[in-house]
C-alpha cells in the first residue's frame, strides 16, 4: 500500500468541500471574465453616448453663432468659444466657469483660420486652479480630456454679428467642447458595484448547489464505505445495494460486489485448501505413528525392516506431499520462472517413458513423437508437469498408456490416454481441482495426493498454454497445448538428448 500523501493545511479534507470550492473558483473565473467585458462594454457604449451628445452641442453653438447669438452658459456639457484678437472667452458653459474664462480664456484661440463646416477631435489639456480638488472626481482642472473643436469666420457672419458676440469683423472663433469621461466612469463603477454583488451571491449560491448536489451524490458511496467496513476476509458474505440509476455508482457497486465475491470464493477455497491438506498430512502421520506405537508396544513380535518399510514409505508420502504444497503456494504467488529456455518436449516426453518405473504391475507405456517438437519454458517445470500426467495415468490404466506429442499450427499437442474406468463427463473440470479423487474406494497410497493434476494444469497455464481432458470413449486422456517455440531457437542439450 502507499503511504498517503502529506495532506495540505489550507486545502478541505471532505470531498464536498473540495467540490464546492472548485465549482466556485470556476464560476469566479466565468464571471470575473463577463464583468470585464460587460465593463468595457458599458464604457464603451457611455463614452459613444458622450460624443454624440458633444457633437450635438458643437453644432448647436456653432448655430447659435451663425444667427449672432451669444450661447447661454447653462450646459451639461463643458465648452468654451474663443476669438483671435480677443483675450476673454466669447462663451462657456458646462462646469468652464470654475476656471474664470471672462477674464482670460482657458483654451488657445486658433492661430490661424480653417475652413468652416469641419470639426476636429484632439486632446485637451485644461489648466489647474488656485482651490482645485485632485479627490473631486468631476473636477476637471488638472486634466486631459479628448475634445471636439470647429471654427468659424467672423467675415462670414457679417459685421452686426461680429459687434453682437464682441469680436473683431476679421477675426475667427473656435468652438471647443469636451468630452468628460466622468458620466461614462460613474455608469461604469455603478453597473461594477451591481456585477459585484451579483456575482458574490452568484459564487455562494454555486457553491451551495454544488456543495448539496455532490452530498446527495455521494450518499450511496457512504453507504457503500459503512458496509464494506463491516467485510471481514473470514465472513465476507456482505453484498452491497446496487442503484438503478446506472450511473458510475451503480458501476462501482457492481465491481464491489463481484470483488466480495471473489474474496467468499478465495476465503472458501483457502478452508477447504487448510482442511484437504490437514486430512492428507493426518493420514499418513497416524499411519506412521500406529505402526511405530505397535513395534514399540511389542519389540520383540515386531518385524523391523517391514516397520522401517512402513514408516519409511508414509515418510516418503509426507515428503511428497509438503513438496506439492510448496510448489502450490508458488504457483499462486506467481513467481516468475527462475530459469527458461527451449525445451524439446517430444524428447523428454521419450525420456519419461523410458525411465519410468513399472514394478508393481505389467503395464505397457509407450511414446509416439514425430521429431523436435520445442516449446519454451523452464525445464524442470515441464518435467513435472509431464511426470504428474503419466503418474496419473499409469495409476489408473488398465494395462496401456500411449503418450503422443505433436506440432500443429504453431502449437504443441500432447496427449495421454489410458485405458482406464475413465472420468464422467460431469467430473472434467473437478479433476483439476485441488485434493480431489474420483478413486475414494481405493488406498490412498494409490489414489495419490489429489495434487497433481491441478499442479500440471497451472504449470500448463504458466507457459500460456491449457490442459483438458478430451472425450473418449475409453480411459481417460489428457490434452495439453502449448505455444511452439521458434524454429531458429537453441534447445536444451540436457533434454534433448
Amino acid at each position: 500500500m502507499n503511504a498517503a500523501e502529506p495532506r495540505r493545511r489550507w486545502w478541505p479534507r471532505s470531498v464536498r468541500a473540495r467540490a464546492a470550492l472548485a465549482a466556485a473558483a470556476a464560476a469566479a473565473v466565468v464571471l470575473m471574465s463577463i464583468g470585464w467585458w460587460v465593463h468595457r462594454e458599458v464604457y464603451r457604449q457611455s463614452m459613444e453616448i458622450t460624443e454624440s451628445q458633444a457633437q450635438e452641442q458643437l453644432w448647436s453653438l456653432v448655430d447659435q453663432l451663425n444667427e449672432g447669438r451669444i450661447p447661454v452658459d447653462r450646459s451639461a456639457v463643458p465648452y468654451e468659444i474663443v476669438a483671435t484678437g480677443r483675450r476673454s472667452a466669447v462663451a462657456y458653459g458646462g462646469g468652464m466657469a470654475d476656471f474664470d474664462p471672462g477674464t482670460r480664456h482657458v483654451l488657445p484661440a486658433p492661430a490661424e483660420a480653417r475652413a468652416s463646416g469641419g470639426w476636429t477631435i484632439a486632446p485637451l489639456r485644461l489648466p489647474e486652479r488656485r482651490d482645485y480638488n485632485p479627490r473631486d472626481r468631476f473636477e476637471l482642472a488638472g486634466g486631459t480630456y479628448m475634445g471636439m473643436h470647429t471654427d468659424v469666420s467672423a467675415r462670414d457672419l457679417g459685421a452686426a454679428k461680429a459687434i453682437t458676440l464682441g469680436v473683431a469683423a476679421d477675426s475667427t472663433l473656435r468652438v471647443y467642447v469636451v468630452m468628460s469621461p466622468h458620466t461614462a466612469e460613474t455608469i461604469a463603477a455603478t453597473t461594477d458595484g451591481l456585477l459585484l454583488r451579483a456575482g458574490l451571491v452568484g459564487l455562494v449560491l454555486i457553491a451551495a448547489v454544488a456543495y448539496f448536489a455532490v452530498r446527495i451524490a455521494l450518499r450511496p458511496v457512504e453507504a457503500i464505505r459503512v458496509l464494506t467496513a463491516s467485510v471481514t476476509a473470514s465472513d465476507p458474505r456482505e453484498r452491497v445495494v446496487v442503484p438503478a440509476t446506472g450511473h458510475e455508482i451503480a458501476a462501482l457497486a457492481t465491481t464491489i460486489n463481484t470483488t466480495l465475491q471473489r474474496l467468499e470464493s478465495a476465503a472458501a477455497q483457502q478452508r477447504r485448501f487448510v482442511a484437504d491438506a490437514a486430512h492428507e498430512l493426518r493420514s499418513p502421520l497416524t499411519t506412521l505413528l500406529a505402526s511405530l506405537e505397535v513395534a514399540l508396544a511389542y519389540p520383540e513380535r515386531t518385524d523391523w525392516p517391514a516397520a522401517a518399510t512402513t514408516a519409511a514409505r508414509q515418510t516418503r508420502r509426507l515428503q511428497a506431499l509438503a513438496e506439492d504444497l510448496l510448489l502450490l503456494a508458488r504457483l499462486d504467488t506467481r513467481t516468475p520462472a527462475v530459469r527458461t529456455s527451449t525445451v524439446d518436449l517430444g524428447a523428454l516426453a521419450s525420456r519419461l517413458t523410458e525411465q519410468y518405473p513399472l514394478t508393481e504391475r505389467s503395464l505397457a507405456l509407450d511414446c509416439d513423437s514425430t521429431g523436435p517438437v520445442p516449446v519454451q519454458g523452464n525445464p524442470d517445470e515441464c518435467e513435472r508437469l509431464l511426470r504428474n500426467l503419466i503418474d496419473n495415468a499409469t495409476r489408473h490404466a488398465a494395462h496401456r498408456v500411449q503418450i503422443t506429442v505433436r506440432n500443429e499450427d504453431g502449437w504443441v499437442v500432447l496427449t495421454v490416454h489410458d485405458d482406464g474406468p475413465g472420468v464422467p463427463t460431469e467430473d472434467a473440470e473437478r479433476v483439476f481441482e485441488r485434493f480431489v479423487r474420483l478413486d475414494d474406494a481405493r488406498s490412498r497410497d494409490r489414489g495419490g495426493t489429489g495434487l497433481g493434476l491441478a499442479i500440471a494444469r497451472d504449470l500448463a497455464h504458466r507457459h500460456s498454454g491449457t490442459l483438458t481432458l478430451a472425450p473418449r470413449t475409453l480411459g481417460a486422456c489428457f490434452l495439453l497445448r502449448v505455444p511452439a517455440a521458434p524454429d531458429d531457437a537453441p534447445v536444451e542439450g540436457a533434454l534433448a538428448s
